[in-house]
């Protein structure tokens, strides 16, 4: 069973290798975000609340983020394994998902960290274009899509986000090394963490994790 948490910092790539394991293991890609959005969709009780929460320009708490991974993870899609993308992002959270896991007999067995150098990271950011569609990421010099502007998988013209620059970049990665780095020796000392290099190219890193992942199935 794969249950797995991709970590790295905005920009290191989770989301290409997100999608390809998703659809190679047949596995669920679990985003916060998309978590959000669908649990705001869905009129239920815990979806209602954290609607509520979002549209009065607040941020949902621990606690409600938890509730609604734990739901999420007891779903049946999950039974053979799932990729987590976006959480945990605090040590709290990480306990949190622990004690979950073992509740609902779906604890994590791979951390898989991407690592990219920062200046690596600005020069990706500012090239990268997303599908506001499917979520995959493509840059206008690494990893051009067939068509320009264009997403390779569900044909949706692409955009830039706004965010995407290195000022915000600068922000985020801030955010990401005193939140969620912290994470990195959690998971070492639990002996889940698995470091990969980012800058080996996107085919080298698929094939590394690949290696990884094929072998535990």
């Amino acid at each position: 069973m794969l249950n797995i948490i991709l970590m790295g910092p905005p920009g290191a790539g989770k989301g290409t290798h997100a999608k390809w394991i998703e659809e190679d293991y047949k596995i669920p890609h679990i985003s916060t975000g998309d978590m959000f959005r669908e649990a705001m969709a869905s009129g239920t009780p815990l979806g209602a609340k954290i609607k509520e929460i979002v549209n009065g320009g607040n941020l949902v708490s621990d606690e409600l983020t938890c509730a609604l991974v734990e739901e999420r993870l007891s779903k049946a899609d999950c039974a053979k394994g799932y990729l987590l993308d976006g959480f945990p992002r605090t040590l709290a959270q990480a306990e949190a998902l622990e004690k979950m896991g073992q509740k609902i007999g779906r604890k994590p067995n791979f951390v898989i960290n991407i690592s990219v150098p920062d200046d690596v990271l600005v020069e990706r950011i500012s090239g990268r274009l997303v599908c506001p569609k499917c979520g995959a990421s493509f840059n206008i010099k690494s990893m051009k899509p067939k068509k320009e502007g264009i997403c390779d998988y569900c044909g949706t013209p692409l955009i830039q986000r706004k965010d995407d620059n290195e000022a915000s970049l600068k922000v985020r990665l801030a955010t990401y090394y005193k939140n969620t780095a912290p994470l990195l020796g959690y998971y070492k000392k639990k002996r889940l963490l698995k470091d990969f290099d980012g800058t080996v190219g996107a085919a080298k890193l698929k094939e590394q994790l690949d290696a990884l992942l094929s072998s535990a199935e």
